[in-house]
């Protein structure tokens, strides 16, 4: 006599999400490509900074730890690619149904990559800054830029820049689960985040100077330097702006998954 048993099917909890997202994230080769990318960036233009720097220049009022994550940029725009190809990357390819169907209240699937986007490109983006910094620092040791990790600020001014790298890069997150569209979201990301803080800065009048303050690359600059930049919000608004950016990024979508098919 042959005894049949159910079988049952695990149940569905966050941790699994979260790790559906995690094996999701490392094995699709865009995220190699950016993620190098980025480091390749920030590294890359650190150690020019740090081979080409004199001290009768004229860099020499320039943060020290600004001057050597010149590259944070570049690699952030890297960075924030990869933000877009998790949310809108997968409408592209349809893979989005797979999900919502194996999560049908879908928001945990947004909560999750935007959990696991945040805690791996912190990492990476602290980890490469503080390689870049130190790496820089064998050049400018003899320099007026010599600084190190036990001065006032420098490490927080490298937590914070990868705080600012990684609040960026959820705001495109964000953009891509919107527009559902990875050409729309680099563009909108590009144009409205990039360029219009730049151009409204230059309006002549003081109260936008005050408002461009608090946009996210401007907050974003304000929280990677270890002293002071004139004009700029002070670090703990500027992160607060950023969480706000953040926030309100990923509000929108969460919004619309509630609302709308896929």
């Amino acid at each position: 006599m042959t005894t049949l048993t159910a079988r049952t099917t695990p149940a569905l909890t966050h941790a699994r999400v979260l790790r559906s997202e995690w094996h999701k994230l490392w094995t699709v080769r865009s995220t190699w490509i950016t993620v190098l990318t980025a480091v390749a960036f920030v590294l890359g233009v650190g150690i020019l900074m740090g081979a080409t720097y004199t001290s009768d220049g004229g860099d020499s009022d320039v943060d020290t730890v600004v001057l050597s994550l010149y590259g944070s940029q570049l690699g952030g725009v890297a960075l924030a690619v990869l933000g877009i190809l998790i949310t809108a990357g997968e409408y592209a390819t349809g893979m989005i149904r797979a999900s919502l169907t194996a999560v049908p209240r879908r928001l945990p699937v947004l909560w999750a990559k935007a959990m696991v986007y945040t805690a791996t490109v912190f990492a990476l983006s602290f980890a490469t800054a503080l390689l870049t910094f130190l790496t820089a620092q064998l050049f400018l040791s003899d320099t007026d830029q010599a600084a190190s990790l036990t001065d006032d600020g420098v490490l927080a001014a490298l937590a914070g820049n990868a705080a600012g790298v990684t609040l960026l890069g959820v705001l495109a997150l964000g953009l891509g689960a919107t527009l559902r569209s990875v050409p729309g979201a680099i563009g909108a990301f590009v144009g409205g985040v990039l360029i219009v803080p730049e151009i409204l800065g230059m309006l002549p009048y003081e109260a936008m100077d005050t408002a461009v303050r608090y946009f996210p690359t401007q907050a974003a600059g304000a929280l990677g330097s270890a002293t002071p930049l004139p004009g700029a919000a002070s670090p703990g608004t500027a992160l607060l702006a950023l969480l706000l950016w953040a926030a309100a990024a990923l509000a929108v979508p969460a919004l619309l998954l509630r609302g709308r098919d896929v």
